[in-house]
């Protein structure tokens, strides 16, 4: 599965580095995250539930960040296992693009899924990741908002510009999108 698009966000992207570096702001953002925890430089691991259908199921994984330009873009190596529901592995570049607006979140997936998490389907399972990805960013824009309520105010109307499936994003994004794993950046 491939997937890219982009987010305007109404926050400097010093604020946006910070924010998806802090493991407190994902459990938060993250739909069903149970923890993620810091595991060594540059390495997660996270816990999260995830329903696709009738597939429901624990997934544990672990993110590891490479080719990391702090605070504009890194790259997520991610894996993680539902036991019998299946297992999902990929790969995300981030980036982070000062604007007028605040900064934009840019992201391209590629992502693989298996087992029977694999076999309800791939229209359900972009659904289920489009959801995954709508409700990330709604909490992580709320979040924001409650942590920089100036940054908020100041910026202007500006449309979010989509241009697929977000995943991973972290999670961002297949991440966030089949694992439920969002962003680290580091």
């Amino acid at each position: 599965m491939e997937m890219q698009g982009s987010k305007q966000l109404a926050i400097t992207q010093q604020q946006a580095w910070d924010a998806l570096n802090d493991p407190e702001v994902l459990k938060l953002c993250i739909p069903g995250c149970d923890s993620i925890e810091a595991t060594g430089e540059g390495a997660y691991a996270l816990v999260n539930a995830i329903k696709v259908g009738p597939v429901s199921a624990k997934f544990k994984g672990s993110l590891q960040l490479a080719d990391v330009q702090a605070p504009s873009s890194y790259t997520i190596h991610f894996d993680g296992s539902g036991g019998a529901a299946g297992f999902g592995k990929g790969s995300a570049q981030v980036t982070l693009t000062p604007n007028e607006g605040g900064c934009e979140l840019g992201y391209a997936v590629n992502a693989t899924v298996g087992g029977k998490i694999a076999q309800v389907g791939q229209r359900l399972i972009d659904g289920v990741a489009r959801s995954m990805a709508e409700s990330f960013f709604k909490r992580f824009e709320e979040e924001m908002q409650r942590r920089h309520p100036a940054a908020a105010a100041e910026a202007p109307a500006v449309e979010p510009a989509t241009g697929g499936v977000p995943a991973w994003v972290w999670i961002l994004v297949a991440i966030a999108a089949i694992l439920g794993v969002a962003w680290a950046l580091r």
